[in-house]
């Protein structure tokens, strides 16, 4: 005979393991993009090219899209890539001010994040657009959308002007 007790115990971690699996089988119903919450707005292209098995594609796309942004809020001209980057991001005379640049840490941030944007064109997006055969897994995929995800949530508190 069963205690009251130990019946309890077995219901509760029945239970518990329910619910875990639900969880479980509820993350195998999304999609990598939510699963690793990627932005939003990404254009379309790139989840039919990773969802096709074209994840160097999918990256590159991502991360012109991210550099079209910057072009569309900083609205600078003549420069791209890396040497973009720099510019729209300059702590001492920003195109698109990413806080208020008020206090030293103010303006680490801003520095920061310029090295970080003109990093990811340098050494995530430029490898894919002048070589031919980057082979990328799609966790490695998965990784340069988050990064890209994460200039892009940067961009969209963003203010743009040296105001």
């Amino acid at each position: 005979m069963i205690g009251l007790g130990s019946f309890e115990r077995v219901t509760r971690a029945a239970h518990q393991w329910t619910e875990e699996l639900t969880a479980d089988e509820v993350d195998q119903d999304k999609h990598p993009f939510e699963l690793r919450n990627i932005h939003p707005d990404l254009p379309a292209k790139v989840r039919s090219l990773f969802d096709d098995g074209y994840f160097s594609e999918a990256t590159f796309e991502a991360f012109k899209f991210v550099e079209n942004e910057v072009k569309r809020l900083g609205k600078l001209r003549g420069v791209t890539g890396f040497a973009h980057m720099m510019r729209a991001f300059d702590e001492s005379n920003p195109s698109i001010r990413l806080n208020g640049l008020q206090s030293d840490t103010d303006i680490d941030e801003q520095r920061g994040y310029r090295h970080m944007f003109a990093g990811a064109q340098s050494g995530i997006r430029n490898p894919r657009g002048h070589e031919t055969n980057v082979a990328e897994s799609p966790d490695d995929c998965l990784d340069h959308l988050a990064v890209a995800s994460v200039l892009l949530r940067k961009l969209d508190g963003s203010e743009s002007g040296s105001e």
